[in-house]
């Protein structure tokens, strides 16, 4: 009776929406399990695809010998469980704002705490740093990974004999059209993306225990004294050695960066066994090169090939499909960090559009991609190989790794959590330890990753440098003064019928263009609005409201949005009832200098679209007044 009574009592906590509790939690299951396979493909796709090069590229410079192999695969499981599952996983998840991540989250969090002053400053900088690198990391990352897949074709019977510049011809192609295709958008193939990469997780596992199976005693290798041992007898060479064992790691950082698109427990759900099937492919190929010691090169393809050849070709298109999926979720996170950017003046105003009618977030910014593409294509034919381009990679990774753990840090010491902010600094121990063990592949190829973030960390600093300069050339005028004037001029001119906006970043400060437009061309219309559009430090939340009457004929209306909104700035319009039938205005500004660094501020300027034409507002109703200002 007891037990009925329960059963009936659990029964309905469970049901919802008048449905069965069975079926409810059937369905809630599903849409969880469907969560997990998407995050596969959007977060999981680079670290997922690292085995391909990994230790391919470590046992280029170390022989095959026992006490090596099982201190690195030692050295790669617990650099996984440190510096992912403890800095990304745990540490930086827990930080995440309405179910967003990413570095520009870590600097609002940490300006909010640290409120004003130089801290803020060294904030800003560390950030600007951390996204440049990000870009760095961005170009590498398909190169590597497109480079590495496609060279598993030497495995083939007659294909042994391939050059590199054919390898490297295949591979530009392959990326050619990958970004080609970013135009269209990317949410249709999507769908396709989580399983694929589930299939490539399970094929690489069950290669892992095909291979563990032979050779049990790799098991010993989840010990991390094996690690420590292989670094205290190898010193300086073992030292060395971790610049590669980063590879590993690489795509990491994903897992915070891409919160927002899932959120946080699909993914964390998916990196656990993301971590098991990572667990048994290394476990797996550390004991494919003690079975297999004059086989250590290309050691992934080498397991499949040497197991069974038969699942060769297929395992071969699945890894450079693989490698496809990793690429396309880099680029679409670099949209995402422009974007970011872009809305809170970090970065210039470049052209996007919307590939999507159903989703607004999904967006294409055609500079990006193409600077992404050529920067993508200069690598591959500039080294070639992946063990040569492994050179070069990792510098840029640990770099952006060590930023994360320095905020997350300060943040953690700030909220006065310090049992996290204690694991937060080992973390960033182990971070310096690998970026300073990285240090050395700059004279090696590393410095073109500098190379590339120098170029986003240029852009950035000189565009908000250029942004402050000329907001204090333009001198806008108090609001005070700009009323007294409205007053006298509102009463005594002939009105234009109907309604214009004038956009201002602040009714406290009326932009000049404003001042010239209605005292000096004396156009005033019936009823004038100020719209202002602020950007929260929060990354999501959209707000608009008309604020109090300034004037007679005056309104101010402001929008404020998160920082990751894209947002419909014409719908908000209509559905506060605003008309526009005369226009809308906003200003321009014609830099004249003879500065060299102003004048590439005053280039991005004009090649990036207006304020107006960013939010897609209808050209047929634009006005813009253009300023010259000398800088």
């Amino acid at each position: 009776m007891k037990f009925g009574a329960i059963l009936r009592y659990h029964t309905r906590l469970m049901e919802k929406d008048g449905k069965p509790g069975k079926n409810n939690g059937k369905q809630e299951f599903f849409e969880d399990v469907k969560d997990v396979i998407k995050s596969l493909g959007l977060v999981f796709g680079d670290i997922g695809t690292s085995p391909i090069y990994t230790l391919t590229v470590i046992f280029l410079l170390l022989k095959p010998t026992i006490p090596n192999v099982t201190g690195v695969v030692s050295l790669i499981i617990w650099t996984l469980i440190v510096l992912v599952s403890v800095e990304y996983a745990w540490l930086a998840m827990s930080l995440g704002e309405k179910g967003e991540g990413g570095t520009i989250v870590l600097r609002g969090q940490l300006i909010r705490l640290l409120k004003a002053g130089r801290g803020a400053t060294f904030v800003t900088i560390m950030t600007f740093i951390g996204i440049s690198l990000l870009f760095g990391d961005g170009v590498i990352t398909p190169a590597i990974s497109i480079l590495s897949a496609v060279e598993g074709l030497l495995l083939i019977p007659g294909l042994e004999g391939m050059k590199p510049q054919l390898l490297t011809i295949i591979a530009s192609v392959i990326a050619i059209v990958l970004f080609a295709f970013q135009r269209k958008g990317t949410e249709k193939v999507a769908v396709a993306f989580g399983p694929l990469m589930l299939v490539w997780f399970v094929a690489i596992a069950v290669f892992g225990i095909l291979s563990i199976i032979k050779v049990p005693c790799i098991w010993k290798a989840i010990n991390p004294w094996y690690g420590i041992k292989f670094l205290y007898q190898n010193g300086m060479a073992g030292f060395f050695v971790l610049s590669e064992v980063i590879l590993c790691a690489t795509g990491g950082e994903a897992l915070y960066a891409d919160m927002g698109h899932l959120g946080r427990k699909p993914i964390l759900r998916a990196w656990y066994f993301v971590f098991f099937c990572l667990l048994l492919n290394y476990l797996g190929q550390g004991a494919f090169i003690l079975n297999n010691p004059t086989h250590s090169s290309t050691v992934l393809f080498g397991m499949v090939f040497y197991q069974s050849f038969f699942f060769y070709i297929p395992f071969l298109i699945l890894s450079i499909m693989a490698t496809i999926i990793a690429s396309q979720a880099i680029i679409s996170s670099m949209f995402s960090i422009v974007y970011q950017g872009i809305n809170t003046r970090l970065m210039p105003m470049f052209r996007i559009d919307y590939t999507s009618k159903e989703l607004r977030s999904q967006i294409y910014i055609g500079f990006v991609n193409w600077f992404l593409l050529v920067s993508v294509l200069f690598i591959m034919f500039l080294f070639e190989q992946s063990k040569s381009l492994a050179a070069a990679y990792g510098l840029a990774v640990t770099g952006d790794m060590t930023i994360t753990g320095i905020l997350i840090t300060s943040i953690f010491w700030l909220k006065k959590e310090y049992a996290k902010a204690g694991v937060a600094i080992f973390v960033v121990l182990v971070d310096l330890t690998f970026l300073s063990s990285n240090f050395y592949k700059i004279p090696h190829g590393g410095y073109w990753s500098l190379v590339i973030a120098s170029i986003p960390l240029a852009m950035i600093m000189i565009y908000t440098a250029g942004q402050r300069k000329l907001y204090r050339r333009i001198r806008p005028l108090d609001a005070e003064i700009f009323l007294h004037s409205y007053n006298e001029v509102y009463q005594t001119l002939n009105k234009i019928k109907g309604t214009a906006l004038f956009f201002t970043r602040s009714i406290r400060k009326i932009p000049a263009y404003i001042v010239h437009t209605m005292f000096m061309n004396n156009i005033v219309y019936d009823e004038n609005i100020l719209v202002s559009i602020t950007t929260l430090n929060e990354p999501f939340g959209v707000k608009s409201f008309f604020k109090e009457d300034l004037a007679p004929g005056l309104r101010s209306f402001e929008i404020q949005m998160g920082y990751m909104e894209v947002v419909d700035i014409e719908k908000i319009f209509e559905q506060a009832g605003l008309k526009y039938e005369k226009g809308i205005f906003y200003g321009l500004e014609e830099i004249h200098t003879h500065n060299f660094l102003w004048k590439i501020f005053a280039i991005m300027k004009r090649l990036a679209p207006p304020f107006v034409q960013f939010h897609d507002l209808p050209a047929n109703r634009l006005h813009g007044v253009t300023t010259r200002i000398e800088m």
